[in-house]
């Protein structure tokens, strides 16, 4: 595999570098033929620029990139820009431009949108964020993702983004919409117990290998509806990382034999002072 990333620095940013010009450089250098993974990092100012201009480019040049299958729009750290900062833009047209991806992901949410959210061949979609809004979710929930395999998405918050509710998410847990669906990642969300209980007994669980509900703020409420499952004792992998689990709940899942990833328990007796991991 032919994997590359293009990013803008501080000083480069001031410099006038631009996002567009080096992928213009990459479409006609001998490399972009056997690209087949491109993560897009620092587009320079990401806190003020939005995604538009590099989506508008990548789909200009899609034919330059006929081996592509992986993407990445966002990569970058906090010290380049926070998350909850990062400004993307309508992405889905690069699901349109590029047929034969296999993996998507973004990091960032504000102004995120996906519609519409269609890919006959997309195997992988994950959204890395502080709060994923409603709009977002309802268009994956409603879109046509025939081949998808993994859909992982970082719910969040509502202080950084999420407006949603259960309601809102379990349309994502009905069986049909991602037929060949085998990971299923509902995870870093202020409402982890919720969604623990709507999952439990959800018919979809009989298709997946692996359920992600790691990163929020899951408590015994959840835990409990989860092992009282069948469904979910059918589970190769059940990731419930970073949690506020009691000792005694934790003893319960090492020992019902489930393949449960329970490490990283958080402390602390007040909701109020319950938080997933990637809020900022």
């Amino acid at each position: 595999m032919s994997e590359m990333k293009l990013t803008i620095g501080y000083d480069g940013y001031e410099e006038g570098k631009k996002m567009q010009e080096m992928l213009e450089e990459l479409a006609n250098s001998p490399a972009a033929k056997e690209l087949t993974s491109l993560i897009i990092g620092d587009w320079g100012g990401s806190y003020e620029n939005d995604s538009s201009e590099i989506v508008e480019t990548l789909v200009r040049l899609n034919g330059a990139f006929p081996q592509l299958r992986k993407l990445f729009i966002g990569d970058m750290d906090g010290e380049e820009c926070e998350v909850s900062w990062i400004l993307q833009s309508n992405l889905a047209p690069l699901l349109t431009a590029y047929p034969e991806l296999l993996s998507l992901t973004i990091k960032g949410s504000s102004q995120l949108e996906l519609e519409p959210a269609r890919h006959e061949k997309l195997e992988e979609l994950v959204i890395i964020c502080g709060g994923l809004n409603a709009d977002v979710i309802t268009s994956i929930s409603g879109g046509h993702f025939p081949s998808l395999k993994k859909l992982e998405l970082y719910l969040g918050v509502d202080d950084y983004g999420f407006d949603g509710d259960l309601e809102t998410v379990r349309p994502l847990m009905e069986t049909g919409k991602f037929p060949a669906l085998t990971y299923l990642g509902l995870k870093n969300s202020e409402i982890q117990d919720e969604i623990a209980i709507a999952l439990a007994q959800a018919p979809i669980l009989d298709q997946l290998h692996t359920l992600d509900l790691s990163m929020g703020t899951l408590t015994d409420k959840g835990a409990e509806a989860l092992l009282g499952s069948d469904k979910v004792q059918k589970l190769q992998f059940l990731n419930l990382s970073h949690h506020y689990l009691s000792d005694g709940m934790m003893k319960r899942i090492e020992q019902s034999g489930l393949h449960a990833d329970i490490s990283e328990q958080q402390d602390s007796e007040d909701e109020d002072y319950r938080y997933p991991v990637l809020t900022e």
